[in-house]
């Protein structure tokens, strides 16, 4: 027994040197997530769009404009850069990318509010970039927001009501929208704890594709389902360790959402890499070229950044997409990590995604085991010959 293991063992390292002596193997499943580890989280690194440019458009000169131009200037929002009275200029700025958005106080604004008017204050924003346009519209709202809710205040004071009363009379009901697993509603919390997964699988997927169609162009892809074995074994270390190296020390560096529940992040670990690894298997043994499956798993990254749930929501997607998406791991993989990783959700919570991805390693590393036991077709060939002859 003692003679056995200590041979699988071998096998094992024997396919880790292996994997290690391949540059291209080396750097798709060492390098590319260190490296993606490292810079792509810096991106995201302000969390939250902040100083949008912006102009503000101020073609009535009375104190009640003055303050909400003040107010603007204030917003943590946005940033006034163009103050004037001319729209035209404001839009040409906006058309050169000097700004993204612009904010028009009309004339007769003060006028207009106090014969208790229907006024309105147009704000325009460059709504080609979402992100971008959502805080100038934001921002301009807080702050113009402030300034009316002042006004009806003055005007109840006005009417004999003091000033408690009238803050009540204004909003007599309010709300607290709290934001929780993501206190600072920051971009990268949201973005890149859903995409380490999908790297994790991009970079797991080419790699081992790349090795497994080496194996079948060089003809050494027929071996024992113990060998085949060890094989798979030993392509799931880099993916447990970029898994430990993103979940971890990644997160806690970049001081992203992270850590509620490590033990199920684990288990996830656990389930995922092998099913990747599997699935990778599968590919590179169908296309048996070395160049093939890169190419085809650099293609598929970008459709399944869509698929994964986190870019748009699932419900939008068409009926057929939503079924076909279960195909690729990084699905049950991002759902789970969200809840785990991020939400700190219970590992019942989660059982669904790790019994699909479970299912999917068995069936692939079962399929990659009897594909590569099977006889090569020269060996059944010769064996034919060699039964006609006698």
């Amino acid at each position: 027994m003692v003679r056995c293991d200590a041979g699988f063992f071998r096998l094992w390292l024997d396919s880790l040197i292996i994997m290690l002596r391949d540059k291209g193997a080396l750097l798709l499943l060492v390098g590319a997530p260190v490296l993606y580890g490292f810079f792509y989280p810096w991106f995201y690194s302000t969390q939250v769009v902040q100083r949008v440019p912006v102009a503000v458009v101020v073609q009535d000169n009375s104190s009640l404009a003055r303050q909400m131009l003040r107010f603007a200037q204030a917003s943590p929002r946005i940033d006034s850069q163009l103050v004037t009275a001319d729209e035209g200029e404001a839009r040409l700025a906006l058309l050169r990318g000097e700004v993204m958005g612009y904010a028009l106080l009309p004339r007769d604004l003060k006028r207009d509010v106090l014969r208790r008017a229907n006024v309105v204050v147009p704000v325009y924003a460059n709504g080609a970039y979402p992100l971008v346009s959502k805080q100038v519209q934001y921002g301009f709202a807080e702050a113009f927001g402030t300034v009316s809710a002042g006004v009806e205040i003055k005007r109840l004071e006005a009417s004999g009501q003091s000033a408690p009363q009238a803050a009540v009379a204004r909003s007599p009901v309010n709300s607290q929208a709290v934001a929780l697993f993501n206190p600072t509603e920051g971009y990268g919390s949201f973005v890149v704890a859903a995409v380490a997964v999908l790297i994790l699988q991009q970079t797991l997927l080419m790699g081992c594709a790349l090795l497994v169609g080496t194996w079948r162009e060089q003809g050494s892809d027929r071996a024992s389902a113990r060998q085949w074995l060890a094989r798979l074994l030993a392509l799931c270390v880099p993916g447990w360790l970029a898994g430990l190296f993103y979940f971890g020390w990644i997160f806690v560096w970049q001081d992203f959402p992270h850590g509620g529940n490590p033990w199920a992040a684990l288990a996830l670990l656990a389930c995922y890499v092998p099913a990747v690894v599997g699935c990778a298997s599968l590919l590179g043994w169908w296309l048996a070229d070395r160049e093939r499956a890169l190419q085809l798993a650099l293609f598929t990254s970008i459709p399944l950044a869509f698929l994964g749930g986190f870019t748009w929501p699932v419900e939008a997607l068409p009926e057929p997409l939503q079924w076909l998406r279960w195909l690729s791991p990084s699905t049950a993989g991002i759902e789970a990590s969200l809840r785990f990783n991020q939400l700190g959700a219970p590992l019942w919570a989660g059982l669904s995604q790790l019994a699909w991805l479970a299912s999917m390693a068995l069936l692939t590393w079962l399929a990659v085991l009897w594909l590569g036991a099977r006889p090569s077709d020269e060996k059944n060939e010769s064996n034919r010959h060699l039964a006609n002859a006698g």
